[in-house]
């Protein structure tokens, strides 16, 4: 065991080490050595400057990405593709081209995706960006918009599946949910604070997850309401707490306006 600390210790030391010595060298001639066919600092560059990729790539969609997202793979080869194409007596800076390089292959991707060049054919407005490549900034952001508008619904599809199968761990169908909606405003603000109520102890929480069933005991010692509304309400009490337990973000969006 003390083997094996002293080996991690050290290999933290010595990657830390390795670390600092690579800040003397900056990052231009870091990609200069890579073009030299330093395949083992191209990895490690690709791994490093993962979080400068996703924020690139969230920043042209207009929404976050994630590592596994299609969005992040593409951004990821750009910035490969840009320590292949980079020229440091040309270029302002390494990390700039490499945001072009990203912003360009993205954008390519969303027009594609969204295949918007074929509905409005737009050349009145078109630019040179920093490398004379035209481009059409009202077709870019019409295409982004049009592509951001399938995502999203392809999302909120997704959220739902998920949700769907989440409740039905509880015995919940969306037709039971149907069934048991509150029709008065008043008794579905009072079902929420209660849900609100739950999520808000662990203990309740961690109950509900692991007995697939509602605290009632715990709760009516913090709600003003008899058992017998308790267990009325079950289904849809459970259904609430679950989207916000699980984080389910559109569905989130929409408990807000229906409260």
């Amino acid at each position: 065991m003390y083997h094996v600390i002293f080996n991690i210790f050290l290999g933290i030391r010595n990657q830390a080490q390795s670390k600092k010595n690579r800040r003397k060298i900056n990052l231009d001639e870091q990609v200069q050595m890579v073009q030299a066919g330093d395949l083992e600092l191209r990895n490690r560059l690709l791994k490093e400057y993962q979080p400068f990729i996703l924020s690139e790539s969230s920043a042209v969609c207009k929404r976050y990405i994630h590592q596994e997202m299609d969005e992040f793979s593409i951004a990821l080869s750009a910035f490969n593709e840009a320590m292949d194409s980079f020229n440091h007596k040309q270029n302002t800076s390494f990390l700039s081209f490499a945001k072009m390089v990203i912003k360009r292959r993205l954008v390519d991707y969303i027009r594609k995706e969204s295949r918007f060049q074929k509905q409005i054919p737009i050349t009145t407005f078109e630019v040179e960006d920093e490398e004379n490549q035209i481009i059409n900034p009202i077709e870019m952001r019409q295409a982004i918009d049009n592509y951001q508008e399938k995502e999203i619904k392809e999302q909120r599809k997704d959220e739902m599946l998920r949700y769907i199968q989440e409740i039905e761990k509880y015995g919940i169908t969306l037709h039971d949910l149907v069934e048991v909606s509150p029709k008065h405003a008043d008794s579905r603000m009072q079902l929420f604070k209660i849900a609100d109520i739950l999520i808000e102890d662990q203990n309740m929480v961690q109950y509900l997850l692991e007995k697939k069933s509602l605290p009632i005991k715990d709760l009516l010692l913090k709600v003003e309401v008899s058992r017998k509304t308790i267990e009325r309400n079950r289904k849809y009490i459970i259904a609430l707490a679950l989207i916000k337990i699980h984080d389910f973000h559109y569905l989130k969006e929409y408990l807000q306006t229906a409260k």
